[in-house]
């Protein structure tokens, strides 16, 4: 390491350590019309929060299978310095066990694309300071998060502005294939081959104009994800769809996540400033 990058790395670690505990974090309940249940939900305000006279942009920030509100706040305690440091709401909701953010068109209680798109969105801008606008939101997520990150970002351009996704699990025969619950909520992918086919990230990108919407994703090297983001790489270029796409060492863990998170978000707070 030379000496301008210890500098830096030193800086950095001061700058997260001395915010870490700077942020305020709020557990609440979101009451889903579409689904009829609560969701919790963890709300991260940076610093000035109630002082400031001003409104902040917003980064929804999805959990993986098997996981839930909790996970992000717990195992990456640092989002509330990132959220510091780039004065930004971070939203994390609970997207079900293994729901996979769809809407399931046999199991009314798992609506979660609804939920976030809409319901969400909404309660977040009507009872906190945010920005109500597609320049000021972004969404992302890890793995089950990352899919439904991309999938409900690129079919919501109006709502969100940037869209990220990290070692997502973007394929969805392997979904099936791995035993994630998926079938669950879309049915025998035989008997029900058109909802298969309409839950495809894949098939999505086939059909999009041109975006001008903010894409980032990133996979671990070493991850079993790696080829099916390599995949949505490819098949962005081919579309000439804009986009940022970051390799780097690591696995499907949360060391990996730990440091995407911080890359995920530099480059959401640098749209929100070009926005502005």
């Amino acid at each position: 390491m030379n000496l301008l990058k210890h500098v830096f790395f030193i800086v950095n670690t001061l700058i997260v350590f001395t915010n870490l505990k700077a942020a305020t974090v709020d557990t609440i309940n979101v009451y889903s019309c579409v689904m009829q249940k609560d969701i919790k939900v963890v709300v991260v305000k940076p610093t000035g929060y109630k002082k400031k006279k001003v409104s902040f942009p917003t980064v929804y920030l999805l959990h993986g299978w098997s996981g839930n509100y909790a996970n992000w706040i717990t195992k990456v305690p640092k989002i509330k310095a990132l959220a510091d440091l780039h004065q930004m709401v971070i939203v994390c909701p609970d997207g079900g066990y293994d729901s996979w953010y769809l809407n399931s068109p046999i199991d009314d209680k798992n609506q979660y694309e609804n939920f976030i798109k809409s319901e969400l969105v909404h309660h977040i801008d009507l009872n906190y300071k945010t920005k109500d606008s597609a320049n000021s939101r972004a969404i992302t997520g890890l793995s089950m998060g990352g899919r439904g990150a991309m999938y409900v970002g690129l079919k919501t351009p109006t709502v969100f502005g940037a869209i990220g996704s990290m070692s997502g699990a973007l394929e969805i025969p392997m979904i099936r294939d791995k035993r994630y619950g998926i079938e669950k909520y879309l049915g025998d992918s035989t008997h029900y081959n058109t909802t298969w086919q309409t839950a495809s990230l894949y098939k999505l990108i086939d059909t999009l104009p041109n975006t001008n919407q903010k894409i980032i994703f990133d996979c671990g090297s070493a991850d079993f994800c790696a080829l099916f983001n390599e995949q949505l790489h490819t098949q962005l270029k081919k579309r000439k769809i804009q986009h940022e796409y970051i390799v780097r060492p690591g696995n499907h863990n949360w060391a990996y996540w730990d440091n995407a998170i911080e890359y995920q978000l530099l480059f959401f707070a640098n749209f929100f400033k070009e926005k502005t």
